[in-house]
């Protein structure tokens, strides 16, 4: 096994192959090890997160190097059949690349029994391997669109697309079977380690004992909104004008990885922290992030409201017309009619806006936070909608931080602290010295999902291989094939394909989520790249 570091907080287990993988996640589930956050296996890696209070890398390394691992699936992991319509518009073209008739592909799918790899890509995708799995390579070209329900086949995977997306898969038939369903206890039908049969609906065969689809259907009790958890609206806010973009926001949904699920949340936590406290709310309680300027609203009742985050003019108007400047990082007391409005940021670029009492929202999987990528989580705000205040039953109202936090503003180059890994070693040193040195821009195509960057140079690889997917993390920088970087924010995917040349540390991940359009970046190594080799432990 090589130990890679990932993080200050996250470690990259790389293995020989996915059986290894597979037996990794499987030996960690039976003997779990304290202070280990999230897992996140991939083709021939394991991500791990961990709580550097609690657990040291050191530590971990010790223990995985004194594991026996045996390379195999549980037998009495849960058996999960898959009725499949073998009518794929690829299947003669993957009939032809494997040498066998179209009836052969399909036999040779169903004979044989999958494992659930990982999840990832998107909630509910899910990589199934086999030793009898069907080899063959993505399409030159993706579709733009790949409906719901496919099944299909690339490299040494099978899967089934759990909604529609652009893929570049084989597709060789087609399944009613959901594969995420936000209204099941679990939403993925499939979990890591469970095993999958594919079945011939031309030809209904049995394998055994069954665990019907059905099975897993079981309705999720209903998540509890915001006001039937602390009581009825005491108040609402009317929003006017939304500017760029307003989400719901909180501490977001970590622990969801099996589920091919990233945390999300507010970019700038610290900032939802500061608004919460100040009212007396839950600390990561439900939040509005607005991006910009030009966010208006309408206090209808008395509220008390809190605006922290990026620094910029706050205006209140009563219903009479007065008019008043307030600032940010306070409690602000409105009376029924005052309009609220924030103006553009002199710097930072995300506010959060706070009500005493907390808003009223739907929870999605324990949490409102709105994932832009995985499209999990209440919709984007808009125009004319009116947002409710739970009453307040209880909490503290704080005092201000003494020392406000230095935003960004777009005419200075913001330095970051990052941790150099996991794929240093396939950058060319030059590159690597290039990657600290040279200054990177924040380009328009950049949003929750992560920042795009662009500088004069483009990094230069070593390996023009292909990466297996892995595990990415926020504040992963990406290298993808034009060598300009990514730096992944709160709705990233949970895994890649691109290597990851270094992370942003922790404590500067708040600050990569307040960084404006145009602004500059320069990352600034603070951990030697080290790597643990250890002769692996696990059994053939």
């Amino acid at each position: 096994m090589r130990f890679l570091p990932a993080n200050l907080d996250a470690l990259l287990v790389e293995l020989e192959d996915l059986s290894q993988t597979i037996a990794l996640m499987a030996s960690l589930k039976a003997h779990p090890i304290r202070g280990i956050k999230e897992l996140v296996p991939a083709a021939r890696t394991m991500l791990i997160r961990y709580e550097p209070s609690i657990l040291t890398s050191v530590a971990i390394i010790e223990n995985l190097s004194r594991r026996h691992l045996v390379a195999e699936a549980a037998k009495d992991a849960p058996l999960v059949e898959i009725d499949v319509d073998y009518h794929g518009e690829d299947l003669p073209e993957v009939a032809e690349l494997l040498g066998l008739t179209p009836k052969e592909v399909i036999e040779r799918h169903c004979e044989a029994e999958y494992t659930v790899a990982f999840n990832g890509f998107a909630p509910g995708f899910s990589y199934l391997s086999s030793r009898a799995a069907l080899h063959v390579p993505r399409r030159r070209s993706p579709r733009v669109r790949v409906p719901a329900g496919s099944v299909a086949l690339a490299g040494e995977f099978s899967a089934v697309y759990p909604k529609d997306s652009p893929g570049g898969w084989q597709l060789i038939g087609t399944t009613t079977a959901t594969m995420w369903d936000m209204d099941r206890d679990v939403p993925a039908l499939l979990q890591p380690g469970d095993r999958v049969r594919f079945v011939d609906q031309a030809r209904r065969r049995s394998f055994g004992p069954r665990q019907s689809i059905d099975s897993r259907n079981v309705k999720a009790p209903a998540d509890v909104s915001t006001a039937e958890a602390v009581g009825h609206t005491s108040a609402t806010l009317e929003l006017n004008r939304i500017g760029a973009q307003a989400l719901f926001q909180d501490g977001g949904r970590p622990g969801l990885a099996a589920q091919g699920v990233s945390a999300s949340g507010a970019l700038d936590k610290a900032a939802l922290r500061l608004a919460n406290r100040l009212l007396g709310n839950d600390v990561n309680g439900a939040v509005i992030e607005i991006v910009g300027g030009g966010f208006e609203f309408t206090s209808r009742g008395s509220s008390v409201v809190c605006i922290t985050g990026a620094d910029g003019p706050v205006t209140v108007t009563s219903e009479g017309g007065r008019s008043r400047s307030v600032g940010r990082g306070q409690a602000i007391a409105l009376d029924s009619g005052d309009r609220v409005r924030l103006g553009e940021p002199a710097a930072g670029v995300r506010s959060y806006l706070a009500a005493r009492g907390g808003f009223v929202a739907d929870p999605v999987l324990g949490s409102v936070s709105t994932d832009t990528l995985a499209g999990i989580g209440p919709d984007a705000l808009a125009a004319g909608q009116v947002v409710g205040i739970a009453s307040v039953r209880h909490g503290v109202v704080g005092a201000p931080e003494s020392a406000p936090v230095q935003l960004p503003d777009a005419g200075q180059v913001v330095v970051l602290d990052v941790v150099m890994g996991p794929r240093v070693d396939w950058f060319t040193s030059e590159s690597v010295e290039l990657f600290s040195q040279q200054r990177w821009v924040v380009t328009p195509q950049s949003s929750r999902v992560g920042l795009r960057l662009s500088g004069g140079t483009p990094l230069a690889r070593t390996h023009e291989m292909e990466l297996p997917s892995e595990g990415t993390l926020p504040g992963s920088i990406q290298i993808p094939p034009n060598g300009q970087p990514v730096l992944f924010l709160a709705d990233h995917p949970l895994t890649g394909g691109y290597p990851v040349m270094a992370a942003v540390a922790p404590h500067h991940l708040d600050l990569a989520g307040q960084i404006p359009i145009g602004a500059a970046v320069r990352f600034r190594p603070i951990r030697p790249f080290t790597v643990v080799e250890t002769s692996s432990p696990i059994a053939p």
